[in-house]
């Protein structure tokens, strides 16, 4: 795994070195085993390195055999010996073993189109000295993170890195934040793709490559998941074929030159991914995280699965006072980011850094294969709303919804407020209900009265529905998958898995975002993944044998912190000094934002989530736009 980053000048300009080293110094946690650059007529290419495979003549920038083809690559091919191979076969000569060097001669076959045929997580740019062109490439589902710029009539005409804080070293950066984004950011917990929370920055979305020449910008979207539902399916074949396939996934994913291991949380995905790599006769290095709480602590679970597979287990009971992590949290994250379940990926990539450099994990399972229970609700409300005449479920169940009394206090399975109000819902507006932290009209209270002015109208339901038009042809739980494996998926769950093991120099691998599992599970009928109410049907099926029934039958806990009580205790008073400042009253109605504050301390109300997220747009704020890097904690 490694940083990139690298620009283009304008005609007869040539690239500023120390720039570009300023840009990959930002990256060093990316890639702390060296630094790497190659510089053209008008193009600078950098690299930070973190060996992987190909140790010793692995390094980047790379070019092909005649130096007309140059490139600067982040990620994992998985299949690149199949393809060497294969490349060997047509006539190429290789001077390295690494994964990195089959893809310049992949471009030199193929063209654009040589992300087609690569398996793996990747964000890379090749300069093409014949053509004078530029092409970067985002792996399919997004594993990998590439920002750019594009700069009107100025020296530097076009730069990309990983993260956003090395485009934040180009002269004259535009550190305007986008309002649109804002909203977004309070709405979904992140800023979706491709836009950023810089008005003049965007993100290559995933499946994406882009060409940059002297014409301008080219973007062609290679792949996206298709959803073609094979209703003959075999039950006990099709399982095993899941099985099989995941398997030969988390092989590929255990080549490498360096330590591996597992993330353990004690839940089905990355049980059955121990299980995987254990079938191949190594001994696993399994790290869980817990909590005091032992309503968010799954470790006695871990300890199951460790105790199974014999696994070099290892196990912290996280504690965090805000001393430990804050600083940590927004410095990786230097775009705002509202997931809370950050916090324990980080100390969870730290705790396995110290024995490994590569950690494979079970994320993807609960979008692929349909693993979360609002799937489930939704699709009972679907049934409601189906049957229930329209004007009757929209003039009065909606409305009742509206005004029935919010109760947290009670269990989950008598809280009728969210059920009536989303039957009286179309399904984008009752899927951005059910993932909104906070909905249209508490986003509204929330928002300045200057912020909602410059949005002019807008409002994130809208991008909500506009994801939701495009599938509109899908079965609706196809749907919903479809738009969180565009939206939720590389926005949340995979920014949060990468920038937390890069703050500590960790690969982070995914067997179960393997393509070809994904492109398997859009071929399976949706009571394949939901039956029953019972979520990820088929996966639990293929992976029985692996995983003890007392794991897959337990209900799903997700990797969630007590961030009720913590707003309460350690992040109190951090909250108060960051958000309830004049400084945020160009984002915030400060009254309104109050009330909700103290609705949570007194109990009457939970806005855990919400305050969590405005905490992280805060502080946010207070590093990277007001520059402030010292918030009074350190950093674990």
């Amino acid at each position: 795994m490694c940083g990139i980053a690298g620009f283009l000048t304008s005609e007869g300009k040539q690239p500023e070195r120390e720039l570009l080293r300023r840009m990959c110094d930002t990256l060093a946690h990316r890639g702390p085993d060296g630094f790497g650059s190659w510089f053209g007529d008008q193009v600078a290419l950098g690299h930070r390195r973190l060996s992987i495979i190909d140790l010793a003549t692995g390094a980047q920038p790379l070019s092909n055999e005649d130096q007309t083809v140059w490139i600067t690559f982040n990620g994992e091919i998985y299949n690149y010996l199949e393809l060497r191979g294969e490349l060997i076969s047509r006539g190429h000569v290789f001077r390295t073993g690494s994964d990195t060097e089959v893809i310049v001669h992949l471009y030199e076959e193929f063209g654009e189109r040589l992300a087609e045929r690569l398996n793996g997580m990747f964000a890379f740019a090749i300069w093409d000295t014949r053509r004078q062109e530029l092409l970067i490439a985002r792996d399919r589902l997004g594993k990998k993170p590439i920002y750019y710029q594009a700069h009107e009539g100025r020296e530097i005409r076009f730069t990309f890195a990983s993260e956003l804080k090395a485009l934040r070293e180009v002269p004259d950066f535009d550190a305007t934040v986008n309002s649109a984004s804002v909203a977004d950011f309070l709405s979904f917990g992140y800023v979706p793709d491709p836009q950023t929370i810089y008005a003049g920055v965007s993100k290559l979305p995933a499946g994406h490559t882009m060409t940059i020449s002297r014409v301008g910008l080219r973007m062609r979207q290679y792949w996206k998941p298709a959803f073609t539902a094979d209703e003959g399916r075999n039950e006990k074949d099709t399982a095993e074929e899941i099985n099989a396939l995941a398997n030969d996934a988390t092989r590929q994913r255990m080549i490498s030159d360096v330590p591996l291991g597992a993330f353990l949380s004690g839940g089905v995905d990355s049980s059955a991914v121990v299980g995987w790599m254990a079938s191949s006769g190594v001994t696993v290095k399994s790290f869980s995280i817990g909590f005091t709480s032992q309503e968010h602590d799954e470790l006695k679970y871990a300890r199951v699965i460790a105790a199974q597979y014999h696994t070099e287990h290892y196990e912290r009971v996280v504690t965090p006072s805000i001393e430990e992590v804050f600083g940590t949290f927004v410095e990786a994250f230097d775009e705002p980011f509202g997931d809370s379940s950050a916090i324990p990926t980080l100390y969870l990539s730290r705790m396995a850094r110290e024995k490994v450099t590569v950690a494979l994990n079970g994320d993807g399972a609960d979008e692929v294969f349909a693993g979360y229970r609002l799937y489930a609700v939704a699709l009972m409300e679907d049934r409601i709303r189906t049957s229930i005449p329209a004007w009757f479920r929209k003039g009065l169940v909606g409305p009742l919804g509206n005004i029935y009394p919010k109760l947290d206090f009670l269990p989950r399975m008598f809280r009728a407020k969210s059920l009536m109000t989303n039957v009286g819902l179309d399904l984008p507006e009752a899927h951005f209900n059910s993932r909104a932290y906070l909905g249209t009209s508490l986003l509204g209270k929330v928002l300045s009265r200057d912020l909602t002015q410059d949005l002019g109208g807008y409002s994130p339901r809208d991008k909500m529905h506009q994801w939701f038009s495009e599938v509109a042809n899908l079965h609706p739980l196809e749907q919903m998958q479809a738009v969180d494996m565009r939206s939720w998926l590389p926005s949340d769950i995979l920014v949060k898995a990468d920038r937390a093991t890069m703050a500590f120099s960790l690969e982070a691998r995914s067997p179960l975002l393997d393509y070809r599992l994904v492109e398997l599970a859009g071929r399976l009928p949706q009571h394949y993944k939901v039956r029953d109410n019972q979520t990820k049907y088929i996966l639990k099926k293929a992976v029985a044998s692996l995983v003890p029934s007392e794991l897959i039958t337990r209900p799903k806990m997700g990797f969630s912190v007590p961030m009720k009580d913590w707003m309460k205790t350690s992040l109190k008073p951090v909250f108060e000094a960051l958000v309830l400042r004049k400084e945020m009253a160009q984002f915030f109605d400060l009254s309104n934002l109050g009330l909700m504050w103290k609705q949570h301390q007194s109990g009457l109300s939970n806005h855990d989530r919400r305050l969590w997220a405005l905490l992280a747009f805060a502080a946010w704020h207070v590093r990277w736009v007001e520059g402030k890097s010292d918030f009074g904690f350190s950093r674990i």
